[in-house]
């Protein structure tokens, strides 16, 4: 199997906190507390959760936007997390980052042609007319017409102002796009578009995805690999097939039984009418977060060892893993009876 594009390990993102008195005792965030993954060239990895469970943390931190507090970045190989001043200056190009508000990730004040062809001129990528055919080609591959180049932000719909953020993104051949909520702010219809059209580009240029969502229809139609966050960790780490149909963790089952669904029904899914699993109050304080599982106190069927001690992320079957102690060596979850 060849090597990974992007190999993630032990992440770790904690932020100390000010003290409130000369006698208060220090505290700290722990936002990424022991992340691993890996992600295939030409695939999409999708991480998602609730706010604050440290999916977005763990994107910027895989960035270099965020500095690392322990851990592992490893990129085509080399290690990404270890780079400093220039080094990691020359390397930016390698990943870039699809924003979340396409509002107020623009320069109201540049023409869009000017903020395609700003990353290539910051990292002295091309001479100015291979700036200029790139940022022609660009438009058009994400849909603008060129003579569009010289407006400025404000002249454009939502769904407009994304396809040049996807343009900017791709101005420099990035190795690795990390996709952070990219169509969260936009609506429903134009979020099918945009969707429709990072699959084409994927597609068409086999370009590599790191998605960060909370939403799970958006993921199910990106994602090939999906890891489960939930208060700096992962709790359960699966293909896209075996998750949707098959998913292992308490806390996963819960956030797709809150979801619609038509058609057939995942595997041991409630029948209709049948109660499904409601996450009662919040999730703990990423300051202090309890002994054992992390979900523990809102898991329904928590037993005293989930209290007390903390599961490992152990594999299950071929593609599937998840920390719960739970769940059986068989796939059994807790919130299923066994197959028949």
């Amino acid at each position: 199997m060849s090597q990974p594009l992007l190999e993630v390990a032990d992440l770790r993102v904690h932020f100390p906190l000010k003290k409130r008195s000369v006698f208060s005792a220090p505290q700290t965030v722990r936002a990424v507390d022991g992340v691993s993954f890996s992600v295939r060239h030409g695939s999409t990895f999708g991480i998602v959760g609730e706010s604050g469970s440290g999916k977005t943390t763990t994107a910027l931190a895989v960035m270099r936007l965020l500095d690392i507090t322990a851990g592992k970045v490893r990129l085509a190989g080399e290690a990404f997390s270890e780079f400093q001043g220039e080094q990691l200056r020359s390397a930016r190009h390698r990943v870039q980052m699809i924003f979340q508000d396409p509002y107020s990730s623009l320069n109201p004040r540049m023409r869009a042609g000017a903020i395609v062809r700003e990353p290539m001129q910051r990292m002295n990528i091309g001479t100015e007319s291979e700036r200029a055919d790139r940022v022609r080609g660009l438009f058009g591959q994400v849909g603008l017409r060129p003579d569009q180049a010289q407006l400025f932000p404000h002249q454009f719909s939502g769904g407009q102002r994304q396809r040049i953020g996807i343009a900017r993104a791709l101005a420099t051949k990035p190795e690795l796009v990390v996709c952070d909520e990219p169509v969260s702010a936009l609506d429903v219809a134009i979020q099918a578009q945009i969707l429709n059209l990072l699959g084409a580009l994927q597609r068409e240029y086999g370009l590599t995805y790191l998605l960060i969502s909370h939403d799970l229809g958006v993921v199910q139609y990106l994602c090939d690999e999906i890891a489960v966050m939930y208060l700096g960790r992962i709790v359960e780490y699966s293909t896209r097939e075996a998750l949707f149909e098959d998913p292992l963790h308490p806390y996963t089952w819960a956030l797709l039984s809150a979801v619609p669904r038509m058609g057939r029904r995942r595997r041991g899914a409630p029948t209709e009418g049948a109660s499904r699993m409601r996450l009662e109050g919040d999730p703990p304080s990423p300051i202090n977060p309890p002994p054992g599982c992390r979900f523990s106190a809102r898991c329904p069927f928590a037993e005293s060892r989930c209290h007390a001690e903390e599961p490992a992320l152990r594999e299950i079957r071929t593609g599937q893993r998840v920390a719960c102690h739970l769940v059986r060596d068989d796939g059994t979850a807790p919130h299923r009876p066994p197959l028949l």
